[in-house]
């Protein structure tokens, strides 16, 4: 799935979306990556240059689990069909969060998201983040999908 598939598939936009392409993907499972750049709006504040201490530029870790869901939305979505209808997929937990090793300007953080259940419109996935091979965050994230907020309310305009 390249850039355009996933803009087709996910509400996201510039500077917030945060997946290039998805490489391989099932009803169960699905592998994406994000190329991290130095030119990435959050490195400007992210552990900027202070005095005589080098740089240490790092992605941070809330952006890092937000690409990592988004990898993950992929997967329900190809599950649910590429939520037909206005749906979609929102995020409602994250539990076992784990940082294992900064992710930095020049990675390629590829997302391996694995489904654990889902009942109804509600489910969890495992989602892993590596970098070369190596574990960097990792998860469980519970999901919902619902009906968009935009067509909540075109359907309560047309009622009255």
């Amino acid at each position: 799935m390249d850039i355009t598939e996933i803009m087709k598939t996910l509400r996201h936009r510039y500077p917030f979306l945060m997946v290039d392409r998805i490489v391989e993907y099932s009803e169960n499972y699905v592998v994406g990556y994000k190329n991290v750049t130095i030119n990435e709006p959050f490195f400007q504040g992210h552990f900027p240059r202070q005095g005589d201490l080098s740089e240490e530029p790092v992605m941070p870790g809330v952006l890092i689990l937000e690409s990592m869901g988004q990898v993950a939305s992929i997967l329900v979505a190809v599950r649910l069909g590429k939520l037909q209808g206005g749906m979609v997929a929102f995020l409602t937990g994250v539990d076992k969060a784990r940082f294992r090793k900064p992710v930095r300007p020049g990675d390629q953080l590829v997302t391996r998201a694995e489904l654990l259940k889902v009942r109804g419109f509600v489910g969890r996935a495992k989602v892993r983040g590596y970098v070369d091979n190596v574990i960097v965050a990792e998860g469980e994230f519970s999901f919902m999908v619902a009906p968009t907020l935009k067509k909540d309310m075109r359907e309560e305009g047309e009622d009255e």
